[in-house]
């Protein structure tokens, strides 16, 4: 049963004290210029829009060593008819193999791994590969939509709608043998996930949700709730049973669409700045963030220059609140206030 009140707050405590002490402290940035699992192009140069606002420069800022591993490099098949209605399964599955693997690799070095997409079917490599060396981890899904259709409920056939499907053992006997994705198998339990931000949920995801029991919390919970009681009650679902690590899975596109309007399936009604800032600052005031997976920025689809700048910057505050940034600021450390110099030693310089 997760823990309430009081009690909760002094156990959230006590896991930071205790995390922070072995937290890794280098961060590697991973990007992943991928489009296939979603039909607008353009969702490929996400990786790079959000370097080019500043993504390095800012983690360099906090308490980190951080190392920019690049981008993956993704080949087009020529051959990739659909599967019944899945679009693209062989060019997604190669890509979230090849990802899946790079992830393992960097989060098995002792980084926190910051994956930037690319849509969010990229999350099907990610997550598996940071299961790979964290078996016993759990995921915050941030999102406007809940992305666990089956091939049998999507009503596009679009991947990136599917990939929480490809990960829960509870769906295990409803996913067919779709091709490219024979590397993989089911990992992740029900009760290791929370959604957080949704407003727009299929009708066999709406199913899928509330027959497994899964934690979430619409837009509708986070109005009545307000943000801060959302975080506590998710990360006591999480957390009040083990420490563990947290992978954060978050779409742009759970922003309202008036702050991160280049996106390809925005959804009006969406996280303010305060909410979403709020959300990842508690995620890392936990001490277990692991990994990250930035995703769905598509400067092609940004009304404007300004629109596209706009989306990659609040990209960038995400990651680096997740990371440690507060909103006091980032400054370097003092430990006492200067004093006024006598008269005396002004003369002696």
């Amino acid at each position: 049963m997760a823990l309430r009140g009081p009690l909760s707050r002094l156990l959230r405590a006590q896991l930071r004290r205790t995390s922070q002490q072995s937290r890794p402290q280098s961060v590697a940035v991973l990007g992943a210029p991928f489009s296939k699992g979603q039909k607008r192009g353009g969702v490929e140069h996400g990786p790079k829009v959000i370097r080019d606002a500043g993504l390095i420069e800012r983690l360099s800022t906090l308490d980190y060593s951080v190392h920019d591993f690049g981008d993956l490099s993704f080949h087009h098949l020529e051959q990739d008819e659909p599967y019944m209605d899945v679009k693209f399964p062989r060019s997604v599955g190669a890509a979230s193999k090849k990802l899946s693997s790079a992830v393992s690799r960097a989060v098995g070095a002792g980084h926190t791994l910051v994956m930037l997409g690319g849509d969010h079917s990229l999350a099907i490599g990610s997550v598996s590969g940071h299961a790979q060396q964290c078996p016993d981890l759990c995921v915050i899904w941030v999102d406007a939509h809940a992305d666990i259709n089956t091939p049998m409920t999507s009503p596009s056939g679009n991947l990136h709608g599917q990939p929480v499907a490809f990960m829960l053992k509870e769906l295990q006997d409803k996913m067919p043998d779709i091709p490219g994705f024979s590397w993989t198998k089911p990992f992740l339990s029900s009760r290791d996930l929370v959604y957080v931000g949704l407003r727009d949920v299929d009708p066999g995801e709406h199913h899928i949700l509330k027959n497994l029991g899964i934690q979430y919390f619409t837009m509708r919970d986070i109005d009545r709730l307000g943000i801060q009681r959302v975080m506590e009650v998710a990360l006591d679902h999480l957390l009040a049973r083990k420490q563990r690590p947290i992978h954060l899975s978050f779409d742009i596109d759970a922003f309202d669409p008036s702050l991160a309007p280049a996106t390809g399936t925005p959804v009006n009604g969406g996280l303010t700045y305060r909410e979403g800032i709020y959300l990842t600052e508690e995620i890392h005031n936990t001490g277990l963030l692991s990994a990250i997976d930035l995703v769905e920025v598509n400067p092609i689809l940004g009304p404007n220059q300004e629109a596209v700048e706009a989306t990659a910057s609040l990209a960038v505050d995400v990651i680096a609140s997740s990371l440690g940034q507060t909103r006091e600021g980032a400054h370097a450390s003092i430990h006492s206030i200067p004093a006024e110099k006598s008269d005396t030693e002004q003369l002696c310089l």
